[in-house]
């Protein structure tokens, strides 16, 4: 039984890191939960403060992933409209063309919003736009470092 629980959390643990990189999944919770199936199921035991920091940091960057995009649509000069679209564009992307639509959505939500509130300035709109894409490859960055933490710590666990 323990062999087949090590053979579902590495499996996980793969998930997570094409997650981190695939919108579609979510590559840091996905991680997480391998590293919690070999603890909870196993007898390989890690300190209960290291696994809540992982569970605390999973949920951080699961968030800071979407906000990210937001963030970085206002530094490069985004008002409300360009916020807003982001947040639909993410929404709309996740939902109806995923995994695409997770980068293309809140580009050109962002992209209109900026085009609404900058009175058709279409370079202006597209240098905030390309913001949304910089917060979605920082959060992408965030994600895969997370992943390949947890699978070190996991091979840590199993040496």
């Amino acid at each position: 039984m323990t062999i087949l629980i090590i053979v579902f959390s590495i499996i996980l643990l793969i998930l997570g890191v094409i997650g981190s990189i695939l919108p579609i999944l979510p590559g840091p919770p996905l991680s997480f939960v391998g590293l919690l199936l070999l603890h909870l199921f196993t007898p390989f035991v890690m300190q209960e403060d290291y696994l809540f920091l992982f569970g605390i940091a999973a949920a951080m960057i699961t968030f800071l992933d979407y906000w990210l995009q937001v963030y970085s649509v206002k530094l490069f000069g985004g008002g409300k409209a360009s916020t807003i679209g982001v947040i639909i564009g993410i929404l709309v992307g996740v939902f109806i063309f995923p995994p695409v639509g997770v980068l293309v959505g809140p580009f050109l939500g962002a992209y209109i919003g900026a085009i609404i509130e900058s009175d058709f300035d279409l370079v202006k709109s597209f240098k905030i736009a390309f913001g949304s894409l910089i917060g979605f490859l920082g959060g992408t960055i965030l994600k895969f470092v997370y992943s390949i933490v947890v699978i070190w710590q996991y091979l840590d666990f199993l040496i």
